[in-house]
């Protein structure tokens, strides 16, 4: 499948320039365009491009997040957003969801927390752009699932969803996803079993979220690593 295509729009430069750093750094995505307002948003998105994303502060200079993305409504856009705020009224919530928004990420946010987001959004699309149609519910409810949270019943037996989400953001946190990680590293990051740790991280090997190298430079056999795909 072609990179995921995102528009950026922050009115504060560094927060921009941040956001974008932490999008480019995740496999499948590309920003192609950054915007300060909802006008250079709306004159981006109607110049075409081919944006598939877009990453959306609500608090704008000129118009409300909530605005733009009715306007996109009006307009006939499926553009995909995700809202990246520091909104938390529920009300903004609510209307947000009725609205279409994909996601809502509150500030100030990880880019652990962050590559979640849009790692969940990238399966769900790669799913929902698929050709034929859904054989069955499950395959409906495991599409929303993607999207919204790690779908529990699909785990292997002994595996729980809470934490898989802890050990992912483990392994994906900052610079530790550049050096990879031990089981034990993780274990004592999360504060499970090393143990329970191995299990977890076997897991998102299978499921190619995780890849396996041996560590080597100290005594013994080499130790087992692991980094985020």
């Amino acid at each position: 499948m072609n990179a995921i295509r995102v528009l950026v729009v922050e009115d504060e430069p560094l927060l921009a320039e941040a956001h974008s750093a932490y999008t480019e750094r995740v496999p499948g995505f590309v920003v192609v365009g950054v915007a300060h307002t909802a006008r250079a948003a709306m004159a981006a998105l109607r110049a075409g491009g081919g944006v598939d994303l877009v990453l959306l502060d609500f608090r704008l200079p000129d118009l409300h997040g909530l605005d733009v993305c009715r306007a996109l409504r009006a307009a006939g856009s499926s553009v995909d957003v995700l809202a990246v705020t520091s909104a938390r009224d529920l009300a903004v919530v609510r209307t947000a969801v009725s609205l279409g928004v994909t996601h809502y990420l509150l500030k100030p946010f990880t880019f652990a927390a962050f590559r979640d987001k849009l790692e969940r959004y990238a399966d769900y699309r790669a799913q929902a752009l698929a050709d034929g149609e859904v054989a069955a519910q499950h395959e409906v409810d495991q599409m929303f699932a993607t999207l919204r949270g790690t779908a529990g019943h699909s785990l292997p037996k002994g595996l729980d969803a809470q934490t898989l989400d802890r050990v992912r953001a483990a392994l994906t946190d900052g610079t530790r996803a550049e050096v990879g990680l031990s089981a034990t590293e993780v274990s004592a990051l999360t504060g499970i079993s090393r143990v329970t740790a191995r299990r977890y991280l076997e897991y998102l090997v299978t499921v190619d979220r995780a890849a396996r190298t041996p560590r080597y430079g100290t005594p013994g056999r080499p130790e087992v690593e692991y980094r985020p795909r």
